[in-house]
This record gives structure tokens, sequence and C-alpha cells, in this order.
């Protein structure tokens, strides 16, 4: 009886070490099928690449979970009352819930950075160091992504065991392992390249809380198109001129767009490590944007005053970068082939 039970145990855990190496090689498969992916939605909206990997191998069961073999859906998100395409039935926190149903696992992964980009709830994260997953992690769970309290700790281990972090520092431009930026030697000439009319205008939407709030530590609000600056400098008690300065605008009377407006000095270096460039943004939307003042923002990425940097290049906010950023070149405005000098040739 002994000997019956002995072998039972032995073949349990036989069986056990059999289901975890079958369970290994599904995920590193999935990983392997979806890290460029998970890169390219990285660059293109700023969600960590292992977040976005470690929810996709948690929510759709490395691509095996019935949800994702019946959807293409990925990362287990609703319909939702903003959804007007396709949609299977799932049992999930409720019998028979309705899931978004996509064309291929491409759109899955698109749509859930898009998800997170343009949800007023998730704007925080946006706020966090793309390298600090588990400030993402916990962010997630506090947002209400996920229902199960240990989703934080589920993601976490992936990112760690799979070493996942790997696949955001390539979308960031840096080697694994955290190697730091050094200082480097200025380097030469930047490459440019050109762009479309039609490029300069795809802009990614954000939500800005009302009233005042913090950017980089520093005191900002977000107001609408026509809102007199006059009136912004009473309703907050400073000086017009220095809503102009603090702001690194010309004077005028009204503003000519929704924008964020300083009510204090931005800062020298960034919050984030680095900034990946967006369709539609300059270096003063950037500098806006990330709450640091632009003649800081250029000379930590050598840039001149006229310069942008191309879509897609990774812009240093805190320590000065090993090479220039590739530039925007708009119609025949170029750079002397002799000389480097820009003009028109």
């Amino acid at each position: 009886m002994q000997k019956r039970r002995n072998s039972f145990i032995v073949l349990l855990i036989m069986t056990c070490h059999l289901c975890q190496a079958q369970k290994q090689e599904l995920i590193a498969n999935y990983i392997t099928t979806y890290k460029d992916i998970a890169i390219a939605e990285m660059k293109r909206t700023g969600v960590p690449a292992s977040i976005t990997l470690a929810q996709g191998i948690h929510e759709s069961g490395a691509g095996a979970g019935k949800l994702v073999l019946a959807s293409n859906n990925h990362f287990g998100i609703k319909c939702k009352s903003n959804w007007t395409g396709e949609f299977v039935r799932h049992d999930d926190d409720a019998k028979g819930e309705c899931f978004r149903k996509y064309t291929l696992a491409e759109e899955s992964y698109k749509d859930h950075s898009d998800f997170l980009k343009n949800g007023q709830r998730y704007a925080f994260l946006f706020s966090l160091d793309p390298t600090d997953y588990a400030g993402w992690a916990n962010g997630l769970k506090q947002a209400g992504y996920a229902t199960n309290p240990k989703y934080p700790q589920v993601l976490i281990k992936l990112i760690e065991d799979y070493n996942l972090q790997e696949y955001t520092m390539t979308a960031l431009g840096r080697k694994p392992g955290g190697e730091g930026i050094v200082v480097a030697e200025k380097p030469s000439m930047a490459e440019t390249i050109p762009i479309t009319a039609g490029e300069t205008e795809l802009k990614q939407v954000v939500v800005y809380p009302a009233g005042e709030f913090k950017i980089n530590d520093t005191q900002v609000v977000f107001v609408k198109k026509g809102l007199s600056f006059l009136g912004i400098a009473k309703q907050y008690d400073i000086d017009l001129s220095k809503i102009f300065e603090f702001n690194e605008k010309a004077r005028v009377d009204f503003a000519d767009k929704d924008q964020l407006i300083y009510l204090q000095r931005k800062r020298k270096t960034g919050a984030h490590e680095f900034h990946i460039v967006q369709p539609g943004e300059t270096i003063y939307s950037i500098a806006q944007q990330e709450g640091i003042r632009m003649e800081n923002l250029r000379e930590l990425n050598w840039l001149k005053e006229n310069d942008e940097p191309a879509i897609g290049e990774t812009l240093n906010m805190r320590s000065k970068s090993t090479s220039i950023p590739k530039l925007t070149v708009k119609d025949n405005y170029s750079l002397h082939p002799a000389t480097g000098k820009k003009g028109i040739h």
C-alpha cells in the first residue's frame, strides 16, 4: 500500500513538472510572437512593453484562453458603451458579459494601448517612469482595470520571471539591465528625415484634471481655447507677465487653443527619464507636457533653437544624451549638403 502511494506521489510530481514546463513553453512562445507589437505600441503611446506583455499573458492565458480564441481579445477589454465593433459573450464577473472582438491580434494590442492612453482614469499612469513596472501594475489595479486583488503581484511576477523589462528597455533605446546613459562628447551633425503635413496633424488625446494640478512637481492648469490670460492671472493671483515667462510664450490676449498653462517656473529636468516623440509634437509641446524648460530640453539633447526631433525619436529628460536625435525637415527647408546650414536649396 505504501509502495503504491509513493508511486502515485512520484507520478503526481512528474505530472506537475511536465505541466509547468508546458506552461513556460507556452508563455515563451507568446512573448516571441507579440514582443515586437508591444515594443511598437510603447513607442506609439508610452504604455510600457513589459506591462503590455504581462497583461497579454495573464488575460489571454498566453494566447490559449477561451476568450482570446473566440475573439482575438488579448486583454479582456469589455465592450463598454462606446464600443461599436463586433463582440462576443463570455462569462467573467457575470454570466454572458460583452467583450470586444477583433479580426487580428494586432488590433487588440492597439486598442489596449488606446484604451489606457485615452482613458481619464488611467491618465496618472503616464506620469510614472515607464521603467517603473511595479508602479504601473499597482496603478492599473488602483484604476479598476481588474477586480483580482492580487492583480499587481501577478503582473510583477510575470515581468520578473520572464524578464519582460527587457522589451521596455528596447523600446526606450537602452540596453537591458538598467545601464545608465553617460555624458558623451558632442556628436556629429544630426541626421534629418522628411515629414509630411499629415504626420504633423496627428495628436494624442490626453485628458487633464479640472483646476490646479501638478506636472513634474510644478503647478499647472489646463485652459480652453479663447480663455483670457488676464483672467487666468487674476484667478490664480499671478502677475500676467509671469504667465508668459513661465510658459515661454509670446504675449497674447487669449488662448489660441486648448493648452497647459504653468503657474510656476518649469523644472530644469523632467520627471521621466525619456520621452518618445509622438506625431504632432514639437519641442515646445513636449516641454509643456513634461514640465521642463525648453532651453534645458534642447541642451540635454544637443538641439539648436530651430531643431525639431523626428517622430519616434527618444529624448532624454534627465541626463545628457549620447547622440543627437533625427530631425524633421519640412518641404524644401533642409540642411545644405556642403555647409550643413538650413535653408531652401
